[in-house]
């Protein structure tokens, strides 16, 4: 006898988009490279859905930091995190121009010493003033 599903899908197909979403579920934020496929933003009239509908962060902020403190490092990394490092400002730069980065992001990237190279993202972040989680032992 044969047994009998009511998902619409079969096994090894629940299992494929298991694989595609298994990043997205365990990041918290996309993973594919191709902004097309991407999720949607939320609608105009819609709260943003890492954000209660009081605004604060789902999750909280971490010590040292504050919720504006989160979302500004977070637009700042979507143009320079798959960067490899450590790397010089130039090459930075020149990252932030390829992903179109906005002029504000421009601005602070040329404002980094020329002659030092950054180890990792939060290296540029406090570099350039920017507040950072405080470690906990």
């Amino acid at each position: 006898m044969s047994e009998q599903r009511s998902d619409k899908l079969g096994p090894r197909a629940d299992e494929e988009m298991k694989h595609e979403l298994s990043g997205l579920l365990t990041s918290g934020h996309q993973t594919h490279a191709e902004e097309w496929r991407q999720a949607e933003p939320s609608g105009e009239d819609q709260p943003d859905v890492d954000v209660m509908p009081n605004g604060e962060l789902i999750g909280g902020t971490p010590e040292g930091m504050d919720g504006d403190d989160v979302q500004r490092r977070s637009d700042f990394a979507a143009y320079v995190s798959s960067t490899h490092y450590p790397v010089a400002r130039e090459d930075l730069v020149e990252r932030a121009v390829g992903s179109n980065a906005p002029d504000w992001v421009l601005g602070m990237l040329r404002s980094l010493p020329e002659d030092r190279t950054f180890d990792n993202l939060n290296d540029v972040w406090t570099t350039l003033g920017g507040h950072s989680e405080t470690q906990r032992f």
